[in-house]
């Protein structure tokens, strides 16, 4: 982006980038089309324990690089500006505008939702961004939430929804569904013993954690998509310690993939973890869930 060139910015932290944030993004980039401008997007850079989040860790749903491509190959933004909560923190709302809208992105418009918050302790709110905007002869608006079955679609309704294993309602309201890029780790190769060879990864601390369970999910390795069945939780039957992880088999794969970035997404909650009485018992519930996800995929 050249110094000369003006932007139209979409304000938000984008967490989920859920239908709700698309409409925000949206409006900056149709009004960037109709005055000429640069299409932006404004968000902050995720730290765990944000003061928003009262202190909690495993709060984030969408992954900075994963926000990064959809707003550049989905939305049609062209410039991105996100700091870290730390260097901003402290601004006012006065200084935020100042320094961030107007020096760094050089806006000439810009677009928030009606709980867009700014500046040191959250100070700043829409009303206070339109009138720093009219004082400098920014265009400014609002855009209202986006509301399914009469309830509006939010961030914290996203966490509610993972949290309470409720996936595939929670992949509806984001563009992209609910899918976790991590390392594979060694386990102790139980399932291989019993025809169900699985990949281990640790679900990250500042992620939201879905509830305790096995779901139906599609894992990517190359391109390729393959239907899988997901175990999140301490797997009981073959541990004694309360140790979460996240182990998957994949159907109709059993390459090494140790130490390779894999990702696995989540598309329904099957059932509960259990403690099995046998690891004949567990294969057996094994296939019952491979059925079930070849059958409803």
């Amino acid at each position: 982006m050249t110094e000369k060139e003006k932007t139209a910015v979409a304000l938000g932290f984008f967490d989920g980038m859920h239908i709700g944030h698309k409409a925000v993004i949206s409006a900056a980039r149709e009004a960037a089309e109709k005055t000429g401008c640069v299409p932006a997007v404004f968000m902050i850079r995720e730290r765990p324990r944000l003061p928003k989040f009262g202190g909690r860790a495993d709060v984030f749903i969408t992954p900075y690089d994963t926000k990064i491509s959809i707003c550049e190959k989905d939305l049609g933004i062209r410039e991105i500006y996100a700091p870290f909560f730390e260097a901003i923190k402290d601004f006012s709302p006065e200084e935020f505008f100042t320094r961030d809208l107007v020096g760094v992105l050089n806006a000439a418009y810009v677009v928030c939702g009606e709980d867009f918050r700014f500046g040191k302790d959250r100070a700043g709110d829409p009303s206070t961004l339109a009138v720093l905007c009219k004082n400098a002869g920014i265009g400014f608006e609002t855009v209202p939430p986006v509301c399914v079955n009469g309830e509006e679609v939010s961030s914290t309704m996203l966490r509610e929804l993972i949290r309470s294993g409720s996936v595939s309602e929670a992949n509806k309201l984001m563009m992209r569904p609910l899918t976790y890029t991590l390392p594979v780790i060694h386990g102790k190769e139980l399932g291989r013993s019993i025809g169900f060879p699985t990949i281990n990864q640790d679900i990250r601390p500042f992620m939201v954690r879905p509830k305790r369970g096995v779901y139906a999910s599609e894992v990517t390795i190359q391109g390729i998509h393959y239907p899988a069945i997901t175990n999140i939780g301490t797997k009981p039957t073959v541990k004694s310690d309360d140790t979460e992880n996240m182990e998957t088999h994949i159907i109709g794969f059993d390459d090494n993939l140790y130490g390779q970035e894999i990702s696995v997404t989540l598309l329904f909650y099957i059932r509960s973890e259990r403690r099995f009485d046998s690891l004949d018992a567990l294969k057996a519930q094994l296939e019952a869930d491979k059925n079930i996800v070849l059958t409803q995929k």
